[in-house]
């Protein structure tokens, strides 16, 4: 009788794969949180991340962007108002229909996503460089097909002008 192939399956390695993704979504928290906070004192992450919603897809009325960011329009109404005031967002009414507002990114809002944008690309491109170039691929390939299943759409390689968080601004401006 000859050697019989081995039929029990390979350990579940879910878990352990489930840790390093958690370490890795710790350590881009706190690159993230490090990037904020040179402007931490006068939005806090939440507000940020509305900032970012109005850099990515433009113009917006207050239910949409609440909608993106996943809070009661309460919620965004009270975010958008210390946004504003802070200077970072405006208000205006829709010219195409009065009853609506629609906000917006200030030109001191659109930097401020633009600067901490950079200082999080640039902390991450140094931690990158340290991994050897085998081992950078193999990142990419990971983190590609961990995206796939997490059904995140992948970055537009095409864009002649990509928005400097890999999305796209739709053509109308608003949502």
């Amino acid at each position: 009788m000859g050697e019989q192939e081995q039929t029990e399956p390979v350990a579940d390695d879910i878990e352990a794969v489930t840790r390093a993704v958690m370490t890795a979504s710790r350590l881009l928290v706190a690159v993230s949180a490090r990037s904020l906070a040179t402007v931490e004192e006068s939005i806090t992450l939440p507000q940020f991340r509305m900032l970012v919603v109005l850099s990515t897809h433009g113009p917006s009325k207050l239910v949409a962007l609440a909608d993106h960011l996943g809070v009661q329009p309460s919620t965004a109404m009270r975010m958008v108002d210390r946004l504003i005031a802070t200077g970072l967002m405006s208000r205006r009414t829709n010219p195409g229909n009065r009853r609506e507002t629609v906000l917006s990114l200030t030109e001191e809002g659109g930097r401020v996503v633009q600067d901490v944008t950079a200082r999080r690309r640039n902390e991450i491109t140094a931690v990158l460089r340290r991994l050897e170039p085998a081992q950078r691929s193999a990142l990419i390939e990971a983190l590609d097909a961990f995206n796939a299943a997490g059904q995140e759409p992948a970055f537009d390689t095409g864009t002649p002008a990509p928005h400097p968080l890999g999305w796209s601004d739709p053509a109308d401006g608003t949502r």
